[in-house]
């Protein structure tokens, strides 16, 4: 079994956006949530969307993620008490440090940061090379084993 959430018993949804945009879409998880408990994350602007529909769907709420992300004050999250997750790249040259540092104020107080070693914005994706961001110092492949490893963990010790 992969380190995978799918291969892992999880049920995975990612939503198609129209031109790749979360926030064309803010309401797209409630395609699939549908009045199911859920955890929700996203990468970039896509965790920053996926805050606000967490800050407004909060009855089912059971977790929320972060792939290079944060929170905006539409996605304030400091009053949840599920888990959440942070999880960053070292070489991350993409993330805005300074709005990142001050939305943590957002957050829960018990929310969970992570940051991988050598990562970088776009060894989130596999998209390939984004403007302004680093060279990472560990592959794209090596680097999403990472990340799915680090949720793996995080979802069978804090969400279950």
């Amino acid at each position: 079994m992969g380190l995978y959430p799918s291969k892992n018993g999880y049920t995975v949804y990612i939503a198609k956006f129209p031109l790749n945009l979360a926030v064309v879409d803010a309401n797209a998880a409630k395609r699939v949530q549908s009045n199911h408990s859920y955890i929700i994350g996203g990468h970039s602007l896509g965790g920053t969307m996926a805050a606000r529909y967490a800050a407004k769907n909060t009855k089912e709420l059971r977790g929320v993620f972060f792939l290079a992300s944060y929170p905006e004050k539409k996605g304030d999250l400091r009053n949840v008490k599920e888990p959440v997750l942070s999880i960053t790249g070292s070489n991350d040259g993409v993330l805005n440090k300074t709005n990142y540092k001050k939305a943590k104020k957002l957050l829960p107080k018990s929310t969970d940061y992570v940051e991988i070693n050598g990562g970088n914005h776009a060894g989130f994706g596999s998209y390939g090379k984004q403007k302004g961001d680093n060279k990472a110092e560990i592959s794209n492949a090596d680097q999403q084993r990472v990340i799915a490893d680090i949720l793996i963990h995080w979802l069978n010790g804090q969400v279950n």
